[in-house]
């Protein structure tokens, strides 16, 4: 039996990157890993093939629409998806490719199959890996890293072909002509704009009264208009009953708040309600790991241990934001605390991106939740549209908004929706890290034209003396 200072089960962005930090610290690590690559749902089927689509759709939308603008005529543009999609799975494999070679680099070991829990005794964590062959090893500590799966809707489970989840999502072979999605939060919007783009009728369906509801609401709210104003199609505060697959159509059955039911019609169905963690078949009975009402795994918040000594669990699979870079860091805090060092998890810095474009970014808490924690507070505002750069561009639409302590000025949330906001965000992260103030941001050189300058005109706001507006 092989033995190990640590084993992670799961190889997504939590596991494979705290598996390398672990590596680099000295210990003896091994990760299990199901899937025939690295990478988890993330880089798999997950963040990155979206991205890569996202990236392929918007330009295919921008020849179309946008390229006149700028004195570019380029004729009748024709959609590849052939091609399209072929490249996606090109990004994926370099990648995937790449977290092999890293895997080789840090000396880690890498035990393809499902990984379960099957003992534990004073000298170690007995563990087995179930693949084209069992094999048992055991453990010092391990760290359970399996992610999340996606969540199915009674009435209306996936056929991979008329009724559908975002793995087969971002992997069809012609553009719907009518898609309906169930959903309007990331995966929704992200995947619809996806669709969209590409010449889909799209309508997401939507429970809540809005999309995004965690954010904060004037911003949420600007952002829902501007999608509607690009085509998409929004039914809020409707449930979806039931779905049935009628020949070469989805019926869909929905309900309003008024209990009035109704249907819709198309030809593609695509579930995007959620995810939840993945703990099935872990063996964590035989460990006496305890999951919460909600089904994720019990930590400590601080450590991210578990009640059993030497196991820990990460990402996903625990409460919180699901988030790759939340998992990676916990990763990171984990193997170093494991090798003596002080890791640390600032959950108040964990930036929120959807690549909708524009694009969707915020960290920090909004409006209504500081209302609801009683603090006192000011905000600041500045519109892309007067920006230099934005004009340049041809990319008016979007705000950033900025809120901070009414006493001490100390950031507590920024808010964009913008071109480039999943770049723009980085900055205030790194001030919400430092407890720094929107004066912080508003006395820092922005160079000139940038796009950057509506975040400094933005908490110039707060303090009602931004300069161009």
């Amino acid at each position: 039996m092989s033995e190990f200072d640590l084993v992670i089960i799961g190889g997504g962005p939590g596991g494979y990157v705290c598996g390398i930090r672990a590596a680099q610290l000295g210990l003896k690590t091994a990760i299990i890993e199901k899937r025939p690559t690295m990478g988890g749902t993330c880089v798999n089927v997950g963040c990155i093939p979206s991205k890569a689509l996202l990236d392929s759709s918007h330009k295919y939308h921008d020849a179309q629409h946008g390229l006149q603008d700028h004195g570019i005529d380029v004729g009748k543009v024709k959609l590849d998806l052939k091609k399209l999609m072929s490249r996606k799975v090109n990004v994926v494999k370099e990648l995937t490719d790449g977290l092999d070679f890293l895997m080789k680099k840090n000396k880690i070991t890498v035990l393809r199959g499902h990984g379960r829990f099957v003992g534990k005794d004073s000298n170690g964590i007995d563990l087995e890996v179930e693949g084209e062959k069992k094999e048992k090893v055991r453990a010092k500590n391990v760290v359970i890293a399996t992610g999340s799966a996606i969540i199915e809707l009674p009435n209306m489970k996936p056929d991979g072909k008329h009724i559908i989840t975002s793995d087969e999502a971002i992997a069809l072979d012609q553009v719907p002509d009518h898609l309906i999605i169930i959903g309007a939060g990331v995966i929704g919007l992200e995947l619809g704009s996806v669709w969209h783009r590409l010449g889909a009728r799209v309508t997401i369906v939507e429970l809540l009264p809005g999309i995004l509801m965690s954010m904060d609401r004037q911003m949420r709210e600007q952002a829902q208009r501007i999608l509607t104003k690009q085509g998409l199609e929004f039914l809020f505060e409707h449930k979806v009953t039931e779905a049935k697959v009628k020949g070469k159509e989805v019926v869909v059955t929905l309900e309003g708040k008024d209990q009035k039911k109704s249907e819709l019609k198309g030809d593609r169905l695509l579930v995007a309600v959620g995810r939840r963690p993945y703990t099935d078949d872990l063996g964590l009975d035989k460990v006496g790991v305890k999951l919460n009402q909600r089904g994720r795994v019990e930590v400590d918040p601080h450590s991210l241990a578990t009640g059993v000594p030497g196991i820990y669990a990460i990402g996903d699979v625990i409460e919180g934001a699901m988030l790759a870079h939340r998992a990676e860091d916990e990763g990171v805090m984990v193997a170093e605390n494991l090798a003596g060092k002080k890791g640390h998890v600032n959950y108040e810095a964990v930036p929120w991106i959807v690549y909708t474009w524009p694009e969707i970014a915020w960290v920090g808490r909004g409006e209504e939740a500081l209302k609801e924690a009683g603090i006192e507070y000011r905000t600041g505002k500045y519109m892309f549209k007067p920006n230099g750069r934005a004009k340049a561009m041809n990319e008016p639409d979007g705000q950033v908004k900025f809120i901070a302590d009414k006493r001490t000025d100390k950031i507590l949330g920024v808010f964009i929706v913008g071109p480039n906001a999943s770049e723009l965000i980085a900055e205030a992260v790194i001030a919400v890290e430092f407890g720094g103030s929107a004066e912080d941001i508003a006395r820092s050189f922005h160079a000139h034209p940038t796009l950057a300058e509506v975040m400094r005109e933005a908490a110039m706001d707060v303090d009602k003396r931004a300069l161009h507006g």
